[in-house]
């Protein structure tokens, strides 16, 4: 099997690079982090114009007809880019939730009882008992609690301990007395389920390796910059070693990654996850430190990379759901009730690469 990149996957994250370089530069970015990563509407529609969201549906629904590889790809460069919002969730919801496809609609998820990015952005929430719109998504905002976030970029909320007013379901009351349709808090279900629950850590993965391939080519554009002593500081061993490290650490992150989209294999999606969130967070954190004192700087970007790291690791598959789920998979061993027995092995049609 040939796992090289072929001319048009090459040509397609070549055009999201350039897109994403016109309409979310450093300028927009940073404009970005002053609105407290409030979502860019405009550019929501940007990236539904251009098939970001709808990358994976049939032509005949209106997508583009390609497979998970190339939304590997598109993701990857979201991550390198630092680009803000829901993107996994929008994605996944291209084709069940109307807008989403099209950069009309803004999709986030409430998985389990984690904090739930972008929600008062939201036009639509991913919960276990199916897509949230409507009074049920006004009535889960209004229960759901604005919680401080790490990534200024990416602003948080808690979901609603309780069952609150506003969904389908049986009819209660809610607090202060007044009567109305109970839905369940959609944080006690993960958000997504079987093969989608995979997907959406391999896109994380992408956004991950994005960033960890950033912040190194940032750490070596620095360390030829900088001078010190009358030299680069690149010429120095101690921070040769970093870099070196950092690549190190990218391009296995990165081979996982591809394959992975390629064979859609649970496990290696859990490996691919491993290995992108751990260089993701160190290679941010060695950029950090090659950067010196300016990279703790809030000017510098550095910063804003291993805040997101941080965060993005903490969702879809965490480090300890991927390690069960691997160790699961050792020897044959039978999976845990919810983990990678939850379908088989799946292929890729898309061919030629990841």
């Amino acid at each position: 099997m040939d796992f090289q990149l072929s001319d048009d996957q090459r040509a397609l994250r070549s055009g999201m690079r350039d897109l994403l370089g016109a309409v979310f530069d450093r300028d927009r970015m940073r404009t970005a982090v002053e609105r407290g990563g409030a979502l860019d509407r405009a550019l929501w529609r940007e990236l539904g114009a251009a098939g970001f969201f709808a990358l994976r549906l049939p032509e005949e629904d209106g997508g583009v007809g390609l497979g998970l590889p190339e939304a590997v790809l598109l993701f990857e460069e979201a991550g390198r880019a630092l680009l803000p919002g829901p993107l996994v969730a929008t994605h996944l919801a291209a084709g069940r939730v109307k807008g989403a496809a099209e950069g009309a609609a803004v999709v986030t998820a409430a998985d389990g009882d984690r904090p739930v990015a972008h929600l008062a952005d939201a036009d639509a929430v991913l919960a276990g008992g199916g897509p949230l719109d409507g009074e049920a998504l006004r009535a889960f905002v209004a229960a759901a609690r604005p919680v401080r976030s790490m990534d200024p970029l990416t602003p948080l909320h808690l979901p609603p301990p309780e069952p609150v007013a506003g969904g389908p379901g049986r009819v209660a009351v809610a607090p202060g007395g007044v009567a109305g349709r109970a839905v369940s808090a959609p944080g006690r279900a993960p958000a997504y389920a079987g093969r989608l629950r995979y997907e959406a850590a391999l896109l994380s993965a992408a956004e991950q390796l994005g960033s960890a391939a950033r912040t190194t080519d940032m750490a070596v554009q620095h360390a030829r910059e900088r001078q010190q002593f009358g030299a680069p500081i690149g010429s120095f061993q101690a921070v040769k070693h970093l870099c070196a490290d950092m690549l190190a650490r990218t391009e296995p992150a990165r081979a996982a990654v591809y394959a992975a989209a390629v064979t859609g294999d649970p496990l290696e999606i859990a490996a691919a996850k491993l290995l992108a969130d751990e260089a993701a967070v160190r290679n941010a954190r060695d950029c950090l430190q090659i950067h010196g004192g300016m990279g703790f700087t809030w000017e510098a970007d550095v910063h804003l990379h291993l805040k997101r790291a941080w965060l993005r690791g903490a969702t879809g598959l965490t480090e300890a759901e991927a390690e069960e789920e691997l160790a699961a998979g050792l020897g044959g061993a039978p999976p845990r009730s919810g983990s990678s027995a939850a379908y088989g092995p799946g292929r890729s049609q898309a061919g030629g690469g990841a």
